[in-house]
């Protein structure tokens, strides 16, 4: 008898350094453990690099895999014992996802929030119309009040040059 797949959202932990020198590697490594599972892949993608709270084993920094996978509920136990005995993979967690839309699991990662800063850094010219120095045209939605509209201020002069006080 054939039980249902249901939706699990998976978060893996790699040390940074082997993730650099060995990302495919580490993406096939991952493949290989859930399909071991008979689990349908739906996606899988870099989450982040970042600094860990306490050192695990002697990485100090980890970057961490999201994953979105169909998979009976009696495989993740299986899931879990092949990463602990796995020397590539650092910890992982694997939650219950049914609650998750498809544009919840499409939303962009916080690698790839950085990585369309990197390539498309907002431009901000100084005024409207005006021209920025990669060519971009700056427009604004800003209302200004005229000087009818704006609220009114008492201001004094005290005496000396450019020490006014509002009152």
């Amino acid at each position: 008898m054939e039980s249902v797949k249901k939706l699990y959202e998976s978060m893996f932990l790699i040390d940074s350094a082997e993730a650099a020198r060995d990302w495919d590697g580490i993406l096939d490594f991952i493949r290989k453990i859930l399909t071991k599972a008979e689990a349908e892949i739906i996606s899988m993608r870099k989450w982040d690099e970042r600094p860990l709270a306490y050192p695990v084993g002697r990485c100090t920094r980890g970057t961490y895999i999201l994953a979105y996978i169909r998979v009976n509920g009696q495989k993740v136990g299986d899931i879990e014992r092949d990463v602990r005995l796995s020397e590539r993979i650092m910890r992982a967690l694997i939650l219950r996802a049914d609650h998750l839309t498809e544009e919840d699991m499409a939303k962009d990662t916080p690698a790839e929030r950085t990585e369309k800063q990197r390539i498309l850094p907002e431009v901000k010219p100084s005024a409207e119309g005006e021209t920025s120095p990669n060519g971009h045209v700056a427009v604004t939605d800003e209302v200004v009040p005229a000087a009818a509209e704006a609220p009114e201020a008492v201001v004094e002069e005290s005496g000396a040059p450019g020490d006014l006080q509002g009152t």
